[in-house]
């Protein structure tokens, strides 16, 4: 883990405030209508660091990874800031720095080209061969998937090597999006353990994840989303001890459904984008609610953290 006591001085690689995503699109007949699914979303990212980011499907995770990275679709609105080392992510900033400074680890399998071989991919991008062969090595990757075209891989092996072609380089920046589906145990730990090494030499790592017992393991702070929106920030150190550390009632709802700590569920469901309450997101599920909730609800500073809620303490 990094020295949370010196996470304060490093520099802020990523800066995500006030992010907010629509998309304008077709309703009845030829009645438009416009869909906000990320609202008010904020997460920094400093080096030397890993931000997981945890929260159910539909949590706007993956639109978080994409508004970053540039790659929304064409209908797609965006508010907020979004900055780089603090410099505004404009796309002649995106030309500079994607593929380079910032990588990506898609969630999707469909970002190889299907007409080249694997290997050919990964060294047209940084023309270093024995770095690949030795990240080949370190994926449990048989030096013959560098001549296999992407549909002659398995689902995990595809995964592996779209890791590869992101820690090639000396990115300072790694966003990766459910990077370990697919993989066993083993390797997925294998994973977060050089995502941990690269953090310790000084890039700055998010990690989009269902799998939150490996992010407890490797991350130094959790980012808890839920409908399009942060609800927590906190040392990983809090979720590895328990409910009596978290802030947010729906964060000690994700611990409880970790199976180790009982598998509970909790009534109700996450509510979808164009039908969100007037106030807190989570309202409509909490046991704590009171008629304060219906009004918005900002982030605030709780015991070390960040947290939206108005019971926090």
């Amino acid at each position: 883990m990094a020295d949370n006591n010196k996470t304060a001085a490093r520099e802020t690689i990523l800066e995500v405030r006030d992010l907010s995503v629509w998309f304008r699109m077709y309703d009845r007949g030829l009645e438009q209508k416009e869909l906000r699914v990320i609202h008010n979303l904020s997460v920094p990212v400093r080096e030397g660091e890993i931000v997981a980011v945890a929260g159910s499907s539909g949590s706007g995770k993956s639109l978080l990874a994409h508004a970053i990275m540039g790659i929304l679709p064409a209908n797609a609105q965006v508010s907020g800031e979004l900055r780089y080392r603090g410099q505004p992510i404009t796309e002649s900033l995106l030309r500079k720095i994607r593929g380079r400074d910032l990588a990506l680890v898609p969630q999707s399998l469909t970002y190889l080209d299907p007409l080249m071989k694997t290997g050919k991919q990964i060294n047209g991008l940084y023309g270093n061969e024995e770095k690949r062969k030795g990240i080949f090595q370190r994926y449990e990757l048989a030096e013959s998937a560098a001549e296999q075209y992407p549909f002659q891989l398995s689902g995990g092996m595809t995964r592996r090597i779209l890791i590869s072609t992101a820690v090639m380089g000396d990115a300072k920046l790694i966003i990766a999006d459910e990077p370990t589906p697919g993989m066993t145990l083993a390797t997925a730990k294998r994973v977060m353990g050089h995502f941990r090494e690269l953090a310790d030499t000084g890039a700055g790592i998010l990690l989009i994840t269902h799998d939150i017992d490996l992010a407890f393991e490797c991350a130094d702070r959790i980012a808890v989303f839920y409908a399009g929106s942060t609800v927590e920030i906190a040392d990983a150190a809090d979720f590895r001890k328990g409910i009596p550390y978290l802030r947010h009632p729906y964060s000690k709802a994700l611990w409880q459904a970790v199976p180790q700590n009982g598998f509970v569920p909790i009534p109700g469901s996450q509510p979808y984008a164009d039908n969100l309450p007037r106030g807190c997101c989570f309202a409509p599920r909490c046991p704590q609610k009171t008629i304060e909730c219906d009004s918005p609800v900002p982030m605030r500073e709780v015991r070390g953290g960040e947290v939206r809620c108005i019971h926090a303490d």
